[in-house]
């Protein structure tokens, strides 16, 4: 029995949800070039969860069920009160929350399929509310109700922040969203579709999931790339810090990635959203310096920049704290988690590999007092 570490290559199942060959990421065959340029992140949802993108009935029909669907339960935004603020990490709390909600739904463990699209719908409705409302309780401000008009996005921000956000804002937390919401078998994806293998419901399958994406190998890198940012400070510091980090044998978050070999295809998307909200905002520092880092290592270790290191710098801009990058990144993943799961369910079988037994083999038993 042959294995391979990490399960590097190993091909577990088909799906016809997102692919990634030859460096081109498509969501059900759309390229995301175009998706991330051209379409709503209401639009990417329908496009996973149903393989086709929406007419306009079906796109309307989708927002509305979406944005009737935000508002929280008073008891979670009580638990999310009850918090101690002060050390307990957003996903952490975003983890409890959504198992919370499990408890609310009457159609929990209700595992036919038209059941299991109303709560896709209600868990991707309800996640950016709960990020927004714990980001606002712990600054010790009450949760902001969704704005009836406004695009998934648009309600973030504003939930977020209590007022309307500006276009560009709005641009860049949409080509986010859309950049950040399926990506293949990734670990979390993966976790999700084991869990609801054993046909556990939809709320375990996703929490299984923020669970696996809260570790910082998989969702933290964007966090730990403003992190660095910060630390160097201005642009004339990037270079040496980064030398720095290399003579010492230090990762650099945010570039290279496990699939992708000539460079991630969503990166770019960003990066050009951080040069203009960085300009918006008098910041321009943040983009410069990631410039400068980004053609560093690429010279100097054939290393391009992943989707994480310039989504750092267009959160930073945004004015959204550092630690709830991850919980943003949910936001968005939860749609292809969704799509994964209801696909695991159309036609499953419980995931279940072999492991290559290293340990010793054949003991004899020997009683206590022989030991």
């Amino acid at each position: 029995m042959s294995t391979t570490k990490g399960l590097e290559g190993i091909v577990a199942t088909e799906s016809s949800i997102s692919s990634i060959i030859d460096d081109q990421l498509t969501y059900a065959g759309y390229k995301i070039d175009d998706l991330a340029e051209n379409s709503s992140f209401e639009e990417v949802i329908f496009l996973l969860w149903n393989k086709k993108l929406p007419s306009q009935d079906e796109l309307d029909r989708l927002a509305e069920d979406l944005f009737s669907n935000m508002e929280l339960p008073g008891e979670i935004i009580q638990h999310l009160k009850s918090y101690d603020l002060s050390t307990v990490h957003p996903m952490a709390a975003l983890r409890t929350a959504i198992s919370m909600l499990g408890l609310f739904d009457p159609e929990a463990d209700e595992m036919n399929e038209e059941a299991n699209k109303r709560k896709a719908v209600s868990l991707q409705a309800k996640i950016s509310s709960v990020v927004a409302a714990f980001a606002r309780i712990r600054q010790g401000k009450d949760p902001v109700a969704p704005k009836q008009g406004l695009s998934y996005a648009a309600n973030f921000l504003y939930m977020l922040n209590g007022k309307e956000p500006k276009d560009l804002e709005v641009e860049a937390v949409n080509k986010a969203l859309v950049l950040h919401a399926d990506h293949e078998l990734n670990a979390s994806t993966f976790t999700a579709r084991v869990c609801v293998a054993t046909l556990s419901d939809v709320y375990s399958g996703i929490t299984s999931a923020i669970s696996a994406l809260k570790g910082p190998l998989h969702g933290g890198a964007n966090e730990r790339v403003m992190k660095m940012l910060t630390e160097i400070g201005e642009v004339d510091n990037a270079i040496p810090y980064i030398k720095k980090m290399l003579d010492n044998k230090e990762k650099v978050m945010g570039m290279g990635h496990r699939v992708y070999r000539t460079g991630d295809p969503r990166a770019k998307h960003l990066k050009k959203m951080s040069r203009e909200l960085t300009e918006l905002t008098g910041q321009s520092k943040w983009y410069d310096m990631s410039v400068k880092i980004e053609e560093y290592i690429k010279e100097n270790k054939g290393l391009p920049a992943n989707v994480d290191f310039y989504s750092a710098s267009v959160y930073h801009s945004l004015g959204i704290e550092h630690d709830l990058f991850t919980p943003i990144f949910a936001v968005s993943r939860v749609s292809g988690w969704l799509a994964h799961i209801l696909e695991q369910y159309e036609n499953n079988r419980l995931i279940r590999p072999r492991a290559e037994y290293v340990g010793p083999k054949l003991q004899s038993y020997k009683p206590v007092e022989e030991r």
